[in-house]
This record gives structure tokens, C-alpha cells and sequence, in this order.
């Protein structure tokens, strides 16, 4: 049966999920059993029944539910339905097979990337693939983690100033933990990556692919690197766009590497308004500018432009207002945001307030063990990013961390071990402000003779399809298995 619309989906944020920032991390998660040793999950799924999706003004996806253990290390207990779409390939004749795409967030929906923004693939993955997605476990129709608004509301500032306020966050966490699994259900403690490759597993085997062919990007590439890791010998093509380095070892670690991949795309945002005159910005000190707002929105006098009225919190402009920018690289965009903000009148000195996180990174907490001992510790950390992003505090990793604090990881950091698998394609871009290229060249290491990175030297997070080099590599290896030569890079292109 059709799975359910936009309008059935705001009913289920109405209950209280209301994902609030787009690519905002939070919430916590129990300990989660590893799947069965040698378990298959092909013989434990259901069936795909497709039918087309609850979305008329997008004709052509089908959609399914596929029935899927709510603990694999349980396969034969209870069950809940994975969302599933398609789209079937545009010339049937030339087509190959299904290609799966995981999608990132962790939060992001599958199942709309499928329905809505299929031209997120090139035209020939198109033609020669049917193109299938899902939600997964905890997201969108997939028995999404739900909490209440209200609980969610309270969160305390990570702008953590005593031990405290750092006990007070543990409590806090453990109170929303408890919170949406009450209202989430069972599934709540099966959230982490290693369950999500059974499921991923599962959908292969239903699709009647005997290999799989994996497209992941962002948090995706978490989920195809460790999917190629417990089942290397059933990868038949894989490719890893924006790479997650899940090997990064302590909170410290991650953090650092997170500040210092966003203050280099805010670097490159400062030189391409030095020598672009359409930069609004341009011929001024864009430091200065933008370290002037962060001043305001700290003391709360700057106007938040999409809630008239009330102040812009600095973590919000930080994450919202510029860092959502570097994704697309919109350095024009960013620059009339910044000049307009600066040319806004002053507010009356408030206290801003936060958005809250989206409850579905629960899957976060439990795939990233980030402990800190202290209020000390976590003070030390932030002195750590800002001394590497001296020009982007409160971001969304700190927060992510704080909001982790007390979680239990089901699956923690490891170096990757996917020896049998055939050649994986790894594609990121030298300025991605999320992933940074740091992260892909580790990941490329640790698989070996089965890694081969593909360089875009531009910025923005996403890269497949950024001009032609990119895409005809990506269809070639992903249509023929022809796996460019390592070294590989590829012009950036303008935005």
C-alpha cells in the first residue's frame, strides 16, 4: 500500500518529533545488541510490494515497506516496516540493476530524495539503474523517534560555564532519553549504523540484487563503509561521497577536525570576497563584519530575519545563517546575509534563545562514543575549536557532543577492515565544511587496495555531480566498474 504523504507526516511532527534545525544532531540512545555472528538477513526480510507513493504532484516513485527485525542480534522477534521508493530506470533496455542510495543526517529521508529530488543523480544513474532509497530506522516513516516537544524545548544551553551547568546537561539527557524511547517504542535502542547495514542487507535481497550497488553520501557513507566491512564479498559497486572517518578516536579528535574543515570553508568564503566584486561584502574587512555580529547576537541585539521581533542566538547564526551556505558554496548568498544583518538595527539587549535539536540524531549517540569527564574537560574542548575556528564558535559538533553526554554507544570508533572488498569510489571535495578531506583520505588508507579517492578541488558538501569530470567518473565506475586512476582530480566549477 502507498506509504504515507507530506500531510501524514506533519501530523506524525505534530505528535512532537518536529525536526527543527535541517542538519541539527541530538538526542541519546541506549545500548543497542550487535546482529547475530554469520546471521542473514536476507532470511529473515519481507517482501517489497510497490506501489505508487502518496505524492501525486511528483508522478513515477514507488513506494514499499519492508518488514525488518527491531534488533537483528532478535531476527525472529519483533518487527517494524522500513519505508522503501524507487524509481524504476529510464531505459529499461540498458538497465543494470537497483541502485541503493543512503542517505545522510543522520535524519535526512530517503524516501523523499526518491520522490523528490531525483535529479540529485546524473542522468545516466538514471537510465541505467532504478534508483531506490529508504528512511532509515528512527527517520521519517520508519518508526521515527519521537519526543515531546516540550522536553525537547528545555534543553540547556552547550554553552556549558560551571560543573553544574555540565551535571545538569547529563541529567537533562538522561531525562530526554527516557522520554523518546517511552515514546518511540522498541526500536528506540536498535538506532546504531552496525543494525542499519542488516536492514540495508535485507533490502538487497529483497530487491533480488545477489550484489549490491551503493551510492552513500555524508552520514550514508558511514553506513556503506561499514555495510562493506561485514559484507564485503556482496559489494558490487560502491561509492562514498562527503566521507565520515569513523576512526576518529576521542571527543577532542573529532572536534578538532570538525572546527577546522568549517573555518576553512569559511576562509575560502573571506578570499572569494576579496577578489570578487560582487561579493557584498566586497572591500571591507569580512572578519571584522562577521565578528561584529557575533558579538550582537551574543549580547542579543541582533534580529533573528526570520522571526521578526526576537534576537538571533550566535549558535544559530553560526549554523543556520553560514554554515548551511558553505554546503552549496552560496558565498554570494552568504554575503548578502551578512551585509544585511550588519545594516539591521540593533535590538534591545535579550537573552536568545536556542532551536532545539532534531530528536532523530539519537543515531548519532549511538554510533560516536565522545565521552568527557567534567566540566573542566568540556572547557578545554572548546578552547580546542575555537583555537581552530576562531571565527565559528558554538558549532553543531559541540553541541551534537553535549548532547551525548551520559548516552551509551552501541557502536563506537573502529578502523575499518573491509579486506575482500572490490574497488570503492571515494569522492569529496577539498573545502567540504562538514566532511573534511582529512576524513576521506583516512578512510581511502584504511581500505587499502580497495580505496580510491576522487578529488574535486572545489568546496560545498556533495560532490558526484560537480561538472563533468566528476559525473562521467562516477557513471563509469558505477555503470562499467571502471575505476579511475588513483590520484584523480577534478576541476572545481563555479557555483
Amino acid at each position: 500500500m502507498p506509504l504515507p504523504g507530506r500531510s501524514a507526516l506533519r501530523r506524525v511532527a505534530a505528535r512532537g518529533t518536529a525536526l527543527a534545525v535541517g542538519a541539527a544532531m541530538a538526542g541519546l540512545t541506549g545500548l543497542a545488541a550487535a546482529p547475530t555472528a554469520g546471521a542473514s538477513p536476507s532470511a529473515f526480510a519481507g517482501t517489497l510490494r510497490w506501489a505508487p507513493c502518496d505524492e501525486p504532484e511528483e508522478p513515477g516513485a514507488e513506494c514499499a515497506a519492508l518488514s525488518v527485525p527491531v534488533d537483528w542480534a532478535r531476527p525472529s522477534g519483533p518487527r517494524f516496516d522500513l519505508a522503501v521508493a524507487r524509481r524504476q530506470a529510464a531505459d529499461p533496455g540498458a538497465r543494470i540493476g537497483s541502485m541503493v542510495f543512503g542517505p545522510g543526517g543522520p535524519g535526512d529521508s530517503g524516501v523523499d530524495r526518491v520522490v523528490d529530488q531525483i535529479g540529485r543523480f546524473s542522468p545516466e544513474v538514471r537510465r541505467r539503474f532504478d534508483i531506490v532509497s529508504f528512511d532509515p530506522r528512527g527517520v521519517g516513516r520508519s518508526s521515527p523517534v519521537t519526543c515531546s516537544p516540550e522536553v525537547l524545548a528545555e534543553r540547556p544551553s552547550p554553552e556549558l560555564r560551571s560543573q553544574a551547568d555540565f551535571d545538569a546537561t547529563v541529567a537533562y539527557n538522561k531525562r530526554l532519553r527516557a522520554d523518546c524511547r517511552a515514546r518511540t517504542g522498541p526500536v528506540f535502542d536498535h538506532l546504531d549504523t552496525a543494525q542499519t547495514v542488516q536492514d540495508l542487507d535485507a533490502l538487497r535481497a529483497a530487491l533480488g540484487e545477489r550484489k549490491l550497488t551503493f551510492h552513500g553520501s555524508s552520514y550514508g557513507t558511514l553506513l556503506g563503509a561499514q555495510y562493506a566491512e561485514t559484507f564485503p564479498r556482496r559489494v558490487r559497486a560502491m561509492v562514498l561521497e562527503s566521507v565520515m572517518d569513523h576512526s576518529v578516536p576521542t571527543a577532542r579528535d573529532f572536534l578538532r577536525s570538525g572546527a577546522a574543515t568549517a573555518q576553512d570553508s569559511f576562509r575560502e568564503f573571506v578570499k572569494w570576497c576579496g577578489g570578487t566584486a560582487r561579493c557584498a561584502l566586497h572591500g571591507r574587512d569580512v572578519r571584522a563584519v562577521w565578528q561584529s555580529l557575533l558579538a550582537r547576537a551574543e549580547r542579543g541585539e541582533l534580529e533573528n530575519p526570520a522571526k521578526p521581533g526576537t534576537a538571533l542566538s550566535a549558535s544559530d547564526l553560526v549554523n543556520t545563517i553560514a554554515f548551511r551556505k558553505f554546503y552549496r558554496v552560496d558565498h554570494t548568498g552568504l554575503a548578502t546575509a551578512i551585509a544585511g544583518l550588519d545594516a539591521s538595527r540593533p535590538l534591545p539587549a535579550s537573552r536568545p534563545s536556542t532551536a532545539p535539536l532534531a530528536p532523530v540524531a539519537a543515531v548519532f549517540c549511538s554510533d560516536w562514543r565522545l565521552p568527557v569527564r567534567d566540566h573542566r574537560e568540556y572547557a578545554s574542548l572548546v578552547a580546542t575549536m575555537n583555537k581552530a575556528a576562531p571565527d565559528l564558535p558554538h558549532l553543531l559538533t559541540l553541541q551534537m557532543t553535549a548532547s551525548c553526554l551520559g548516552a551509551p554507544t552501541a557502536n563506537p570508533q573502529h578502523r575499518l577492515d573491509a579486506r575482500g572488498a572490490p574497488p570503492i569510489l571515494l569522492s569529496n571535495a577539498l573545502h567540504d565544511p562538514a566532511t573534511g578531506y582529512p576524513w576521506a583520505v583516512s578512510v581511502a588508507r584504511q581500505l587499502g587496495r580497495s580505496g580510491v579517492l576522487l578529488t574535486y578541488e572545489g568546496g560545498g558538501h556533495g560532490s558526484v555531480t560537480r561538472g563533468p569530470c566528476m559525473e562521467n567518473a562516477v557513471d563509469s565506475y558505477l555503470t562499467g566498474l571502471k575505476v579511475p586512476p588513483r590520484g584523480t582530480r577534478c576541476p572545481a566549477v563555479p557555483s
